[in-house]
């Protein structure tokens, strides 16, 4: 039952070959049996998730494609009644009074919540080695991270502990970790997905999407959580299609573009692998042309700059005063501001804070932030004018396999280079999709990115979902 995907396990459901308590239950089983290697979650429903399977078994009724699937969010996202830390000291027992959006849209659909899975800090990470709660290891490899800052969902869905899992998408924290756990993740276009709910890194940035087995799931989990909310400014009017429409398996028709800066700096068994992909989607009909991104190459110090100026405004909450941790050593107010702040935060996020307050501050805007949102600006229209020549950008998800736990904890620009090739759909709002596409002489996983306009997640959803119906990569998983 646990190699199931969702539209498997939704027929297996309807048609009562196992009820949703066995489901739920064989993936609890697995999370028992396995995440002493992997560290995966951070908290487990257990008992909230088999009651919820018992009321669904009760209704028996499986109309919607996500009714009695087990799945798990990455513990930035708010559950009523359920611990939800964002991985850190500041809020280590925090738990909301109120659901997020995606959290109700998911429980609507029937959805069963296994539980909250690990993430950096505050999503401030690319390898879950800032989590406060340690690092979730590679189902692939265990000495070898899962990425980051979802490595928590991706590990945990590559390692069958979950039929799909929620995560968080600001400049690649769902696509990355998909890519070196060889899973299928989903980062929407900015707005598509309602943020309210949702503990913020980079508020003009971060998107909610999905980590799956298949492509055919992506799209039955973004028809549930996707589309305008009351509660969120930055969901526009934009009509919801019914996005398995989009699941054809030929690509005659369309036009794939490929830049030559999204292969700069990049592992050579990655550029081969992406390379053969290339050829397998030619074969499915797609037209594949070069392109040029220039500006490619300041996507890193744009990103950086700006995410970490928005993120040092988000973290200024955290005041140790109205929730999360307060400190037990301080008697006056700015020492409780002080003390609290500087044990509840863990070394990435005060960097972060230093680095956003640093080029905020007068003086230095207009040098930093400043410049920085201009060239995201010139950056935004360089992709417009791709996109009226093609449907889909194809490249590299990573510019390298997983990496040694440990490797690059110590040098922060390092780190941040393992961003370098997601970042860009960041910084412009755009959805892009990673699909598994092999793997390196080292059995590591190598995740191929499409890339698509605004709001066209169905063209992007079309090219993975052919690519996965002419390829076993995403069939194949970790013996751990």
């Amino acid at each position: 039952m646990i190699e199931l995907t969702i539209a498997q396990a939704h027929k297996g459901l309807q048609d009562k070959k196992f009820s949703c308590t066995e489901l739920t239950q064989a993936y609890l089983n697995q999370i028992e049996k396995t995440d002493n290697k992997l560290n995966s979650y951070v908290t487990i429903t257990k008992e909230q998730a088999l009651e919820q399977a018992k009321i669904i078994d009760k209704k028996g009724i499986f109309n919607n494609p996500l009714a009695g699937i087990p799945m798990n969010l990455k513990d930035i996202i708010c559950t009523k009644d359920v611990k939800t830390t964002a991985c850190s000291k500041m809020l280590e027992q925090y738990v909301p009074p109120y659901d997020a959006d995606v959290t109700i849209r998911l429980k609507k659909a029937g959805c069963v919540l296994l539980g909250k899975s690990n993430t950096d800090q505050f999503a401030m990470g690319s390898s879950t080695e800032t989590s406060y709660f340690g690092v979730t290891k590679n189902p692939w490899d265990l000495e070898r991270v899962a990425g980051g800052s979802s490595g928590g969902p991706a590990a945990s869905v590559s390692a069958n502990q979950t039929v799909f899992a929620i995560g968080t998408d600001t400049g690649g924290s769902i696509r990355q970790p998909a890519s070196l756990c060889s899973v299928t993740g989903l980062k929407v276009t900015y707005g598509r997905v309602p943020r309210y709910g949702v503990i913020s890194y980079a508020s003009s940035f971060d998107t909610i999407g999905s980590i799956t087995k298949t492509v055919e799931d992506a799209a039955l989990v973004l028809n549930a959580i996707a589309g305008k909310s009351e509660n969120d400014s930055t969901t526009p009017n934009e009509p919801v299609p019914d996005y398995t429409k989009f699941l054809k398996e030929n690509l005659r028709g369309i036009k794939i573009g490929v830049a030559k800066e999204y292969f700069e700096n990049v592992d050579k068994e990655t550029i081969n692998t992406i390379h053969k992909g290339i050829d397998d989607l030619k074969k499915l009909g797609a037209e594949v042309i070069d392109i040029s991104l220039p500006l490619t190459k300041y996507a890193i110090p744009v990103y950086y700059l700006l995410v970490k100026s928005e993120a040092s405004t988000n973290m200024a909450r955290y005041d140790g005063i109205k929730y999360g941790h307060t400190t037990d050593n301080a008697k006056e107010l700015l020492e409780i501001y002080m003390k609290s702040r500087t044990e509840g935060f863990g070394d990435e996020v005060k960097r972060t804070i230093m680095l956003g307050t640093y080029a905020l501050s007068a003086g230095y805007y207009d040098a930093y932030y400043l410049k920085a949102a201009k060239v995201r600006t010139l950056m935004k229209k360089e992709y417009d004018d791709v996109f009226e020549k093609c449907d889909a950008i194809v490249a590299p998800t990573s510019p390298f396999t997983a990496f040694k736990i440990g490797e690059k904890a110590e040098d922060p620009l390092s780190m941040y280079a393992a961003d370098k090739l997601t970042v860009p759909a960041g910084i412009c709002g755009l959805p892009s999709l990673s699909v598994p596409a092999g793997f390196d002489s080292k059995n590591l996983p190598i995740g191929m990115q499409i890339i698509g306009n605004q709001f066209k997640e169905g063209n992007i959803l079309h090219i993975g979902h052919a690519f996965q119906k002419a390829t076993n990569h995403h069939t194949k998983k970790p013996s751990f």
